[in-house]
């Protein structure tokens, strides 16, 4: 609704001293209309357009008391043609009319109490007084919670005892409150807010997240301010402004009675105009302009509309959309599918659960060969401390379905004796219990579910599906990684404390083999699991060095290398091995601090490295995923494809470089 300048003289005033009220509005009346006759300010509040009509609603401010517009003076036009139109005072008994909302959001906080709450009372039922009929009323009170009292309804006795029964509450929740009147005023017709309120918001809505909603809304918005600050009464000005309408202060509370009265009046005086759109107009936009005379002025007022086909379906009917262009279509599966393929997911991961519980494994009693085998990557490890109990049979030997995968895993390694040697020493390096056929299987499980769901998940995009195949394939190889990577780096890190652990026991008077006994009851992992697996080796026949040894070679550290090599000089040419062993440790506590020293200082040049090298795939995976079509050039063109291939190896180049320069050797 556009704020006319008598009208806003008049809500002016309200702000002021009655003493200097008259002085306002006189002023104002002598530059809104300086000579009888002469054009004053009207307001068109509302526009509904229908097949080939409008229904305009149309205020006259500034009337005094008793007089009313001449009906048969109304003149209208559209982009300067005249048209024709009927208008009578909206909400006439008989006749159809546009809905009319109103919604009273009231403060209720305890800064109310006394006479201010009394007053405001009897404003709201002074509003319900004088409001029309047919204009729907809802009552909105917002304190320490914001409740919708009564929905907008033409039944304002209810509204009434709705107000007689408000109570106050501590706190004012003065935004939350309008954005809860704005959804009770609804969607349809014309809608206003009465806001009263005497105190700051003192909820953690922003005041520019509430104006937002309301200039969103387009429902007219007029605020009624009762003794506030400066700064409260501009956060208010700034939500009637957003909602076009009118910041009404009052300094007494008895001066809310003549406000609320006045808004009312405004409802009770609008004009519903009836405007009968020419075939040659419908369908287009323009101006519409409304002039009336009342008291022996022209009030006129303009407003730019959207004029419907005559053919149009009826008011409220749903409109047909406007033709577009049709997009070339991508490639999307229906929802009966992607629910049947998730479904199929869930049931493939409850059949790998049960899998991996043997639900489907035959459980024959354990043999002697099986026992031995355990110490092999060809058996189970538990197997060894099982006799004659039913454990889980070596792959190959169960019919069970989980076996038949693992065989055909197996028959797939069976080609490539390096692929399989690799992985069982990875595997073993990590401390994974896992074989390598039943690795492979998770491995290749890995990357057909992520790209399945990947493909189910985005509607069939393929690049994607691509992405999370890749990352199906390369993300348990870097899990390997990492875990074989720690727990290394634990065993070294424990070595210097498990060689003094050693020299003690020998010191002691123990063999060597019974100080590998020590520090499988006394170390830490992963070296007691090591140690434990070394001295089952040589109870079973193997020398305690080879033994060792294989113990260095799994856990690749050359360190320990050294140690077993200096074990067995020692054995054959004699010596103190106690005092050699405390040496050697102490020789690798002081290159574990250099080593740490060195890593400490190039670990900005290591953090460069990875954030340079991870930015640029990252970047272009948050692209795909946020905005597809912006990358749509690069890849649909073969400049782009070569932009990309020079892209990744000068990275390649770019990595590798920086890897060997922050690599340090001690």
């Amino acid at each position: 609704m556009v704020d006319t300048l008598p009208r806003r003289a008049a809500r002016r005033c309200r702000a002021t001293t009655r003493a200097g009220c008259t002085l306002l509005v006189a002023a104002s009346i002598l530059v809104a209309a300086p000579g009888h006759g002469a054009d004053a300010a009207g307001s068109i509040d509302h526009v509904e357009a229908e097949a080939g009509a409008l229904q305009v609603l149309y205020s006259v401010p500034g009337l005094a008391a008793g007089t009313s517009p001449d009906l048969d003076s109304l003149q209208v036009s559209i982009n300067d043609q005249p048209v024709e139109a009927v208008a009578e005072v909206a909400g006439t008994a008989g006749r159809a009319t546009v809905r009319r909302t109103a919604v009273i959001t009231f403060d209720a906080s305890n800064s109310m109490r006394g006479e201010r709450f009394t007053q405001a009372k009897a404003a709201a039922q002074a509003y319900l007084d004088a409001v029309p009929e047919d204009v729907l009323v809802g009552l909105v009170a917002f304190a320490d919670e914001v409740e919708t009292l009564q929905e907008p309804t033409p039944d304002h006795d209810r509204l009434r005892e709705a107000i007689d029964d408000l109570e106050l509450s501590p706190k004012t929740r003065l935004y939350d409150g309008v954005v809860e009147a704005l959804e009770t005023a609804g969607s349809d017709g014309q809608r206003r807010l009465l806001v009263l309120s005497d105190g700051k918001d003192t909820s953690k809505t922003a005041i520019g997240e509430v104006t937002e909603v309301v200039r969103e809304s387009g429902v007219n918005t007029d605020v009624v301010a009762l003794e506030q600050s400066a700064r409260a009464r501009k956060a208010l000005e700034k939500l009637a402004t957003a909602g076009d309408g009118s910041l009404l202060t009052a300094d007494e509370p008895d001066a809310l009675v003549e406000l609320f009265s006045e808004e009312a009046a405004d409802l009770a005086n609008q004009l519903l105009v009836e405007v009968t759109v020419p075939d040659g107009l419908a369908g287009t936009e323009g101006t519409l302009a409304v002039s009336i005379e009342a008291d022996g002025d022209t009030y006129s007022d303009s407003a730019f509309v959207t004029l419907q086909q005559a053919s149009a379906p009826e008011s409220g009917a749903e409109q047909p959309a406007t033709p577009q262009a049709a997009s070339a279509p991508r490639f999307s599966i229906s929802r009966d599918l992607m629910l049947v393929g998730m479904g199929g997911i869930a049931l493939g991961g409850l059949l790998v659960l049960a899998m991996a519980l043997g639900v489907f494994k035959r459980r024959p009693k354990t043999t002697l060969e099986d026992r031995v085998a355990a110490y092999t990557k060809t058996g189970d490890p538990r197997a060894a401390f099982q006799v004659g109990a039913a454990t889980p049979t070596s792959a190959g030997s169960s019919k069970g379905l989980t076996d038949s995968a693992v065989g055909v895993a197996e028959k797939a390694l069976s080609s490539s004796k390096g692929l399989e040697s690799t992985l069982g020493s990875r595997l073993d390096a990590a401390g994974l219990s896992l074989k390598p056929a039943e690795w492979l299987l998770l491995h290749a499980g890995s990357a057909v579910g992520g790209s399945v769901v990947g493909f189910l998940f985005t509607g069939g995009n393929p690049f994607i599906t691509a992405v999370a195949f890749a990352a199906g394939v390369v993300v348990p190889w870097l899990y390997l990684g990492l875990k074989k990577g720690r727990r290394l780096k634990a065993f070294d890190s424990h070595l210097p404390d498990t060689l003094q652990l050693m020299s003690g026991s020998l010191s002691a008077g123990l063999s060597l083999t019974q100080s590998v006994d020590t520090v499988v009851r006394e170390g830490s992992q992963p070296i007691a699991g090591e140690f434990r697996r070394a001295l089952i080796e040589a109870r079973l026949g193997v020398q305690i060095e080879d033994a060792l040894d294989s113990v260095a070679i799994r856990m690749d550290s050359e360190d320990f290398t050294w140690i077993v090599m200096a074990i067995r000089i020692q054995r054959e040419v004699g010596g103190n091995l106690a005092d050699l062993l405390l040496k050697v440790a102490s020789t690798m506590r002081e290159r574990e601090y250099l080593r740490r020293q060195v890593k400490s200082l190039s670990a900005e040049g290591r953090l460069s490295a990875i954030i340079i090298g991870g930015l640029p795939p990252a970047f272009v995976l948050y692209l795909s995923v946020v905005n597809p079509t912006y990358l749509k050039p690069l890849l649909a063109d073969v400049r782009g494809w070569m932009m990309i291939g020079i892209m990744c190896a000068l990275m390649s180049v770019g990595g590798f470089w920086m890897s060997r320069v922050v690599k340090v050797k001690v």
